[in-house]
């Protein structure tokens, strides 16, 4: 009988009880001093059904940070807001994984607190706006990392993995793809560095791989997970040769036994990536990107995929595992309430039963 996204999964040391995830997604919904609030834990819980969540992107300090309105998990008060949201889910037998989203120069100094600063690899300013309270505005110049300041970024990481599981999460996903400062170490458009995290492709693997291992140590690769999207060009990112970079980073984690690689697939992108995982990585997968029920079911029944996650479904639709069993109509999602606060847009889509 062949497998469907009703089946569950075992990922790393979560087992789950259905192949459906809930891909993470920005909504700027947090408070000023980057903490999440009572919403946070409504808008994730009333979507517990998932197999796993993935929350939204959340700066591991406060350079990491480039939206606005975006949480953190670097200090006390934040660990103990996400712990009422990990709470909420894990009531209704959930599973929450969180991301850590350093975004380097895909940033604006509005965005920040006054003391941040606009850190990357190289210091080269990301082309095209981001958005702000005061409108868009311009990326703002990056100042390149000294040599001597990368194994702090690192720690970052590392304390942001150990507060995630203080909080309460079941694991975490880093975030290496869309042009944040992961990606940037990775690609030859971003990273111009001529010491070890520069130049060659070994070298700029190497903070990805720092990263990871860190991250790892808190409590075991069973718990990370890492999201990329080979060839992807958003936020102004470019690598000679993607295809490359990517095969050998997948051959470099595969080792790791990581709980699972998140893969944006980008159909319409130069590469197959797919193809481009399935040559060069071994381990549990979760794919996304254009997705619906029926081609997420010839995924996984074709063992394309282990899970499929959903972006766009997951913001109208909180039911969304049971309206795919019962074969019901999606929802429409509200484009104008995607980023704006309060709950207009986030808590407020009904399911199914109410």
């Amino acid at each position: 009988m062949s497998t469907t996204l009703f089946d569950p999964v075992q990922l790393g040391r979560m087992q789950l009880a259905n192949r459906i995830a809930m891909a993470p997604m920005t909504r700027s919904r947090a408070t000023d001093d980057d903490l999440p609030t009572d919403l946070h834990a409504t808008y994730y819980s009333q979507r517990a059904s998932a197999g796993l969540i993935v929350t939204e992107g959340v700066q591991p300090s406060k350079n990491g940070k480039g939206y606005c309105r975006t949480p953190g998990i670097y200090n006390a008060q934040q660990v103990q807001a996400w712990r009422a949201v990990t709470d909420a889910v894990h009531q209704r037998g959930g599973h929450i994984a969180l991301q850590i989203m350093h975004c380097g120069r895909i940033a604006s100094r509005v965005n920040q607190d006054p003391a941040a600063e606009i850190v990357a690899p190289s210091a080269i300013a990301a082309r095209g706006k981001i958005f702000t309270e005061q409108g868009m505005k311009p990326f703002d110049e990056p100042r390149a990392l000294d040599i001597q300041e990368i194994p702090g970024v690192i720690e970052e990481h590392r304390q942001a993995t150990a507060n995630a599981y203080e909080a309460g999460f079941d694991a975490v996903e880093l975030h290496c793809a869309s042009g944040y400062l992961p990606a940037q170490f990775l690609s030859t458009g971003t990273n111009h560095r001529e010491d070890r995290y520069g130049g060659s492709l070994e070298n700029r693997l190497r903070f990805v791989l720092e990263l990871l291992a860190a991250m790892n140590s808190v409590d075991g690769a069973d718990r990370v997970g890492i999201r990329i999207c080979p060839g992807n060009p958003f936020n102004d990112l470019s690598d000679d040769d993607p295809q490359e970079t990517f095969a050998a980073l997948l051959q470099a984690i595969t080792p790791l036994e990581l709980a699972y690689l998140h893969l944006i697939r980008l159909p319409a992108g130069a590469i197959d990536n797919l193809a481009l995982v399935r040559d060069n990585y071994r381990g549990k997968l979760i794919v996304n990107d254009g997705y619906d029920f029926d081609s997420g079911q010839q995924a996984v029944a074709e063992g394309q995929a282990d899970m499929v996650s959903f972006g766009r479904n997951y913001i109208s639709n909180p039911d969304l595992v049971e309206r795919y069993r019962r074969g019901a109509s999606l929802a429409d999602m509200n484009l104008s309430t995607l980023y704006t606060p309060g709950p207009e847009g986030y808590i407020d889509y009904p399911a199914l039963d109410t």
